[in-house]
């Protein structure tokens, strides 16, 4: 079982209006196997986990450490994140043009596994996956999301998932933008990903809908920078309910 542990974290930007600080505290432990929701409203900090555990170099961190089995996390560059096992599917992911979905699959995994995959059984595995996520094959020539479509791009993070096999999954509003159809294909391919118990997922969203496909052991809700109350898929189903004003209000009432 792998470990990736936040304790006390405290991050901040810079803006043209100064040092504006955005995570205030948070402390968050998630195993091998695991699924965690973060929800909130728009504002509240959950982008700015994800980013800051993947290693983007905007993000600040004025306090707090992140590690995982016990190394740190944050003296690590972003490919070392990467090879140490961890993933971030962004939330808007980027073109690269010129490179084709083929060569950049090949290559990131050689990069992530330190030797290249046997061409025989990667082609196999890339064809299988492709197949699951109903991608087309001649997708595979097309240059990384260069035109496609955001229900496209979403799949390819979820192809990149399938095949990178990481420890920690960290998925950034992976349902944003996706039509049912695509919200369950891609759904049903982190489910793949996390079968077996050998990954550990951190599923950001402001929706219980891709809940329904990917179900939580826990749920965590982020306001202001902070985790306002933590729960099991129950609170979940509260947050549909009832929404987040009883959160908001109470912070709004401490301030």
């Amino acid at each position: 079982m792998s470990i990736l542990e936040i304790k006390d974290l405290h991050v901040s930007i810079e803006t043209e209006q100064g040092t504006k600080q955005i995570l205030k505290g948070v402390s968050l432990t998630i195993r091998t196997g695991e699924t965690h929701a973060i929800m909130g409203p728009n504002g509240s900090g959950k982008s700015t986990l994800a980013s800051t555990i993947a290693g983007h170099p905007r993000y600040k961190v004025d306090r707090g450490t992140i590690t995982l089995d016990g190394v740190d996390v944050l003296s690590m560059s972003v490919d070392e994140r990467a090879r140490a096992g961890l993933f971030l599917a962004m939330q808007y992911p980027v073109e690269i043009p010129g490179v084709t979905m083929t060569n950049f699959l090949r290559t990131a995994k050689t990069a992530i596994d330190g030797t290249a995959p046997s061409l025989r059984t990667w082609t196999k595995d890339v064809k299988k996956a492709m197949g699951e996520l109903r991608i087309e094959p001649e997708f595979a020539q097309r240059n990384v999301n260069e035109g496609f479509s955001g229900g496209e791009k979403k799949r390819h993070e979820i192809l990149q998932l399938e095949l990178f096999q990481p420890k920690f999954a960290i998925l950034d509003e992976t349902d944003s933008g996706l039509d049912v159809d695509a919200l369950k294909v891609v759904s049903e391919g982190v489910n793949r990903a996390a079968e077996g118990g050998a990954m550990g997922t951190l599923l950001i969203t402001h929706y219980t809908r891709i809940l329904r496909y990917i179900k939580p052991d826990f749920v965590h809700v982020f306001v202001d920078g902070r985790v306002a109350e933590e729960g099991g898929p129950e609170l979940a189903d509260r947050l549909e309910d009832e929404g987040y004003d009883r959160f908001v209000s109470a912070t709004s009432s401490q301030a």
